[in-house]
């Protein structure tokens, strides 16, 4: 998978933080982060972990960054109390489940892409 220079919002955690463009040398730099994981699947980011969770959430982090930016979403238009962005954060978490449950082969980075859009109903 290859991809074009982007400009990449920085997000502290997946679907809760506000993204908004920053720099080109920042944007890139977040595309330099998230290339070396996107060959991930499902089934390859379990095995890998081999139960390191805070693994799992900064790959997710990263895939999850690259689809807001790509969309132009900014999670503030979508929840803005902490209550709103924990139902978005379990609607994401299942999602994501479904997802890899349905085909634990797919490319991790195409099941984050199909949680964030069912997540926020695109």
């Amino acid at each position: 998978m290859q991809f074009t220079r982007f400009k990449i919002s920085a997000c502290a955690a997946a679907l809760l933080a506000p993204c908004v463009a920053t720099a080109d040398d920042a944007a890139e730099q977040m595309v330099q982060d998230a290339l070396p994981v996107m060959h991930y699947t499902c089934a390859s980011i379990a095995e890998e972990a081999d139960g390191d969770e805070a693994f799992v959430v900064a790959v997710v982090e990263k895939m999850t960054a690259l689809s807001l930016y790509n969309r132009q979403i900014n999670i503030e238009d979508h929840a803005t109390t902490e209550e709103e962005k924990a139902q978005l954060r379990e609607a994401f978490i299942a999602a994501l489940s479904e997802g890899c449950a349905a085909d634990k082969h797919a490319l991790l980075g195409g099941v984050v892409d199909n949680a964030v859009k069912t997540t926020l109903g695109f």
